[in-house]
């Protein structure tokens, strides 16, 4: 276990330092801070389609709004719907599962330790295809992703197709499709 959580960061660190841009604000390094594994930042969780937590684990409040990592655990074979970043590149790492990918109409079928990089204004999505799995992702810029999940996960019902649109239209996303299907 000690062996996967020292590749884990280290990865972590790797795309880090690969993004070579990130600079950090000063005054937005106040101190150091550790989220502890099933919370996510400032105390909030967040449920994905109401049942998959999507935890912040660094905010874009803590990087002066240039990158936010988020720590994804799904307990079904789900996934969003194609959509696109305007702003923000993402990266996901597998952590545990399987997981089907589509950018740009390209099918990767991707397991526990592969990474795949999401340019900005590439059509991408994503499905679990195990009963189990979890991903740790960045978005960089984080722009509005925290706001998208904070709105998604604080509606008290289900949202129509315009909702949905309306959401990620005014967090910088566009949703181009449908998601994809895990069989």
């Amino acid at each position: 276990m000690k062996r996967k959580t020292f590749i884990q960061g280290s990865l972590s660190a790797t795309i880090l330092l690969a993004a070579g841009k990130l600079t950090f604000a000063q005054e937005n390094q106040k101190e150091p801070f550790i989220v502890k594994n099933g919370k996510g930042r400032f105390g909030e969780s967040f449920l994905y389609k109401g049942k998959n937590p999507n935890d912040i684990k660094i905010s874009g409040k803590d990087t002066a709004g240039q990158l936010a990592v988020f720590e994804y655990i799904g307990f079904e074979k789900t996934g969003p719907s194609l959509h696109v970043h305007l702003h923000q590149d993402e990266v996901f790492y597998v952590v545990e599962g399987r997981y089907r990918f589509s950018v740009n109409g390209k099918l990767s079928e991707l397991e526990a330790g592969d990474t795949i990089f999401l340019p900005r204004n590439i059509p991408h999505t994503w499905v679990q295809l195990t009963d189990y799995g979890k991903l740790t992702y960045l978005v960089q810029p984080a722009g509005k992703a925290e706001e998208f999940f904070r709105t998604m996960n604080n509606l008290k019902h289900k949202p129509n197709k315009q909702e949905i649109d309306d959401i990620h239209e005014a967090c910088g996303m566009r949703v181009v499709g449908p998601g994809l299907s895990a069989t």
